[in-house]
This record gives C-alpha cells, structure tokens and sequence, in this order.
C-alpha cells in the first residue's frame, strides 16, 4: 500500500535534510518527483539520484520567498511532470531566537511569510490541478513547536501553528474533490538544521532530556512518516497531524 509507482510529487525545500529525504524516498518507491529549492548545487545532486533510480525529477531552483515563486514551481512541476497527485510543503524554517518583547517586526513578517504564506500560495498554485483530477495528498511539515507555547520561538510557534489549522481547515475544504490534506510533524531531527546543537554537549544534553526516547530522530524516519501520509496506506486519513517526536509532545 506504499506503492508511488505511477505518481507523481513536488516537495519544496528539497535540497537537504527532511525534504530531501522525502523526495528520495519517494522516488524509491516509485513516484516521479519535482523537487524545489534556493541552492541550486545540491538540488542538481539530488536530481542525479533521482534519474539514476529510474524516475523522472524536474529541479526548480527557487526561493518560496520571492513574489509569484509559488506560481512559477507550480507551473514547472505541472508541466514537466504532467500533473502533481503529492504536495509536500516541506520549505520553512527559524534562524533566530527572541522574546516577544524585543522581536523585530520584521522577523516576525519573514518568519511568517516562509513557514505559512509560502505554503498557502503554493498550495492555492497546485490545488485546481489536484480538484481536477479528484485526488491529491497534500503534506504539510510543521513543527511540535506549533503544538504548545515557544518561549523564545513565539514567532515560528506562531506559524507553525497556523499550518496545522490551515491543514485542518483545507482538508476540510477539499475531502469532496478527492484531495487529502495531513500534516507532518517532525520533533528534534538530526539535519544541518540542528548541527549547532550537537556540536555543543551541554545544549544537546538539555535538548534530548526533554525527549523520552533519549536520542535524536533521523530523516529517514520522518520520510517515512510521508510517505505514509502520501500514499494509499492512509487512504481514509485527512485532516489529521502525525507526530514523530521520540515522545517529546507527550512530556508535560
């Protein structure tokens, strides 16, 4: 039930880490993929594997930051691929920490514009296609920060948070037109993203005493939680959120 042979992907924020894991695996099982990104080296990497695993891969080099970027990945991957039945909304990301109280507006607006606004244009971008042909599985990559209070992190909190009820509201929305909309929650994962905290022991100790499991998780084991989401093993599942944290969600 894991099977992607015949279909078709766009995963954003596709040249590291999660999204890359995701577009890989994908393609192992079978799906066509078009990935997107800003760093057009490692995404032409990616694209190699890809091809080298007997699929199809379109590489948009693109940042979901710029204006009218949504529309032109959604017009590539549409074109090159023939149609898009899995959207990965996988692109976002925090680079800074603050109290509310000495937040930059305009950190506040770009933390926004890339973990929330970005989605919902590329989402808008790819939706009539999927409404179309009455399917689609959209997949969108929050954070268990969007699942409590953020000290610090109000800003991407605050975002991530909004993707969860967006993925609710339009799973809603869209259930009638054959579209499935989850989203996929990722804990502490070992990625480049979180390089500075394994390369200080005091500030990883803190960070995986917080977790049960007592370890970091792994791309693979994210990738695997989408491809679940992404295929017809979770054919009567929309509108939900899966958590893989090691059991962090759960502490109280």
């Amino acid at each position: 039930m894991t099977s992607l042979a015949g279909r078709t992907a766009l995963v954003t924020g596709a040249s590291r880490g999660i999204g890359r894991e995701i577009a890989r695996t994908f393609a192992e099982h079978g799906a066509d993929i078009a990935i997107a990104a800003r760093s057009a080296e490692p995404l032409h990497t990616l694209g190699d594997e890809i091809t080298a695993l007997g699929r199809k891969c379109v590489v948009i080099v693109a940042d979901v930051l710029e204006e009218d970027s949504a529309q032109r990945i959604a017009d590539e991957a549409l074109a090159g691929l023939g149609g898009i039945d899995i959207l990965v909304n996988n692109a976002g990301g925090n680079s800074f920490m603050s109290p509310v109280i000495a937040m930059r507006p305009s950190g506040w607006r770009k933390t926004m514009t890339l973990n929330l606004d970005s989605i919902f244009a590329l989402t808008q971008a790819v939706l009539p296609a999927m409404v179309e042909a009455n399917r689609g599985s959209i997949i969108n990559v929050a954070s268990v920060a969007g699942l409590r209070g953020s000290p610090l992190m109000a800003h991407y909190g605050a975002a991530k948070a909004g993707l969860l009820s967006l993925t609710q509201s339009l799973a809603v929305e869209t259930a009638h037109s054959g579209v499935r909309v989850n989203a996929l929650v990722p804990g502490w994962i070992d990625t480049e993203l979180t390089d500075f905290l394994r390369q200080d022991a005091d500030a990883e100790s803190g960070v995986l005493a917080r977790v049960p499991m007592g370890r970091w998780g792994h791309a693979d084991e994210i990738a695997a939680g989408a491809l679940f989401l992404a295929s017809d093993a979770s054919s009567f599942m929309t509108g939900q959120t899966l958590i893989l944290d090691g059991g962090l969600s759960a502490m109280p």
